[in-house]
């Protein structure tokens, strides 16, 4: 199992603090081991740390960096069953979630190497004007700064990676900080990685509540803040950190659209397995679905038929598929809501709680107003409606404040094609989850959902800036 220093990796070194906290593992409350608290002091100090290697990190020849990273990624894969058994205890994820989370992670790192060779910029023609006659134009990348990285609890050593890595690869020290309900993972990670490098202090932890988070997004010394989580605290950090650039991942209450053409076998296997991976908390679970009257009987038939084939229990168990939320107060919340949607009209078939597990839930017919519909639920709830038509459908995608992924099932082109252009979100899958996701890709998402893209090619650069380059020779 883990087995790093005590302490918070800050410096060159592990500085002690004086509070711990227990983690506990959610599917039973039995503690599982005990993490540093932060203070808001150590933050500051980690950032101090950070901008007094900067130009060190930035001056790391390519070759350094890119075999950085391909080491952490062997050294994940060599503790790649250690690193999933402490995710289950701390997420109380299922396992069969947690072996894709580190497999992910791997490839996030693997990706975030090639990406260093590729980190360069080009000519820019000056004389399209005569006072450019006899200039030569180019520009290059150039490391935005100190990064400040705070992560979700659902998908700690995977979000993780999406700030690290990537800030490595532009040449930027990271300050990362995780959320306090599962830091032994990142902890681990990030130990690894200084364990790699010859200077430790590129890499940085810090434990703690918002007020570490709120000491190292206003810092006016950061380059850049990179933040996964919710609408609410997202909105903050960008007004707190401004005028310093933010990258946020927030929610989402993903959609998907099932046309008439739609292969409902299809339609419905993927709301099973995009509706409740990871027990739901997964911010492009499969949350509303939009089914065309023609259809909607039969799929809402099938949907139901296969419901009781989702498997709850304790998330060790290689067969369970939904297990308890991370807390007891994200279980409440979630009856709350379920319970209000019931009493707007909403339908329900399954759901309640069985010892600390919220059983797989559907809601049919839920109007808008309530929040199993209007917000993210970040539970095991599928909300399912008719429409009238696909024109009815991406209305009612495109009037959420959200826009992260939507899914369409159809076996039209030209349904496909009017998705990827109608849509308001940040990607469109067609005939799959809109739950898919591949770490190379460009992810993130409009509207409320945030700003900025994540993948090791995209987030190379928003975390790095150009510099243009006039010379008269």
């Amino acid at each position: 199992m883990a087995d790093y220093p005590e302490g918070l990796p800050i410096g060159d070194g592990w500085v002690s603090t004086v509070d711990v906290e227990p983690v506990l593992f959610p599917y039973d409350g039995s503690e599982i081991g005990r993490a540093p608290v932060g203070t808001p002091e150590l933050a500051t100090r980690a950032i101090d740390e950070a901008v007094a290697v900067f130009k060190q990190v930035a001056a790391l020849p390519s070759r350094t960096r890119r075999s950085l990273l391909n080491d952490v990624a062997a050294a994940l894969e060599a503790r790649r069953s250690e690193f999933e058994q402490l995710l289950v205890l701390e997420t109380g994820k299922p396992l069969v979630d947690c072996r894709v989370e580190v497999a992910r992670t791997i490839v996030t790192w693997q990706a975030a190497a090639e990406e260093v060779s590729r980190l360069h910029g080009e000519t820019v023609p000056l004389d399209l004007l005569p006072s450019g006659d006899g200039l030569v134009g180019f520009w290059k990348r150039k490391p935005i700064g100190v990064v400040v990285g705070i992560a979700g609890f659902n998908y700690p050593l995977l979000l993780a990676s999406h700030k690290i890595a990537p800030a490595i690869a532009a040449g930027c020290p990271v300050v990362v900080k995780p959320a306090p309900q599962t830091p032994l993972a990142t902890l681990w990670l990030v130990h690894l990685v200084r364990s790699l490098t010859d200077l430790p202090a590129m890499v940085q932890l810090v434990t703690g509540d918002a007020a570490v988070g709120s000491a190292l997004v206003t810092d006016r010394r950061a380059g850049a803040v990179s933040f996964t989580g919710s609408a609410l605290v997202g909105h903050r950090i960008a007004r707190d950190a401004a005028p310093t650039k933010t990258l946020l991942e927030l929610g989402s209450n993903a959609a998907l659209v099932v046309a008439e053409d739609a292969d409902l076998d299809a339609a419905a296997d993927a709301v099973l397995r995009g509706g409740f991976y990871a027990s739901g908390q997964a911010c492009i679970s499969v949350q509303r679905v939009l089914v065309v009257d023609a259809v909607a009987e039969e799929f809402t038939e099938r949907v139901l038929a296969r419901l009781g084939e989702v498997v709850t229990g304790d998330p060790r168990d290689e067969k369970t598929r939904v297990s308890a939320l991370i807390d007891a107060a994200s279980t409440r919340r979630v009856q709350d809501w379920v319970d209000k949607a019931t009493s707007a009209g909403a339908r329900l078939i399954g759901g309640g709680v069985d010892g600390t597990v919220w059983r797989p839930a559907v809601l049919l017919d839920v109007p808008d107003g309530v929040e199993c519909w209007d917000e993210e639920i970040f539970g095991p709830v599928v909300c399912i409606r008719r429409v009238s038509s696909v024109d009815e459908a991406f209305d009612a995608v495109n009037a959420s404040r959200y826009g992260l992924h939507a899914s369409v099932f159809s076996t039209s082109l030209k349904t496909a094609f009017r998705a990827l252009d109608e849509l308001e979100v940040g990607g469109v899958v067609v005939n799959e989850v809109p739950g898919f996701r591949s770490d190379t890709m460009p992810y993130g998402g409009v509207k409320d959902s945030g700003i900025g893209r994540e993948g090791p090619r995209f987030a190379v650069e928003e975390l790095t800036v150009t510099r243009m380059a006039v010379l008269r020779p």
